[in-house]
C-alpha cells in the first residue's frame, strides 16, 4: 500500500528516505501519499502545491480530486488561481 501511494505521487523508491533528505515539494507529495493511506472523511490541504512544479501540481490536484470523488471532503487553502479554478467550490477571504 505504501509503495502504491508513493508511486501515485511520483515518489517510487523513496520508501527509505528520511524527511530531511527530501525537498519541500517531495515532502508535500509525501503528505498527499499519507492522506491516501489514512482513513478519514476530511482532508485539510494548506497550500498542497506551493512548492511543486506544474507537472507535480497537476498530479497532486488529480489525487485530491480523486479523494473527493471517493466521498471525502477536501478543503484546499491556496493562493494559486489555477488550483482554485480546479476546485468545485471557492470561498474567498479578503
Amino acid at each position: 500500500m505504501i509503495r502504491d501511494a508513493l508511486e501515485k505521487t511520483g515518489l517510487s523508491g523513496f520508501e527509505h528516505r528520511k524527511v530531511y533528505e527530501l525537498s519541500g515539494g517531495e515532502q508535500q507529495r509525501v503528505a498527499v501519499a499519507r492522506a491516501l493511506l489514512k482513513p478519514g472523511e476530511l482532508i485539510l490541504a494548506d497550500e498542497p502545491t506551493g512548492a511543486l512544479d506544474t507537472q507535480n501540481r497537476d498530479i497532486v490536484i488529480r489525487l485530491l480530486r480523486s479523494m473527493a470523488a471517493d466521498q471525502k471532503t477536501v478543503v484546499i487553502v491556496t493562493h494559486d488561481p489555477v488550483v482554485a479554478d480546479l476546485c468545485d467550490q471557492i470561498i474567498r477571504l479578503d
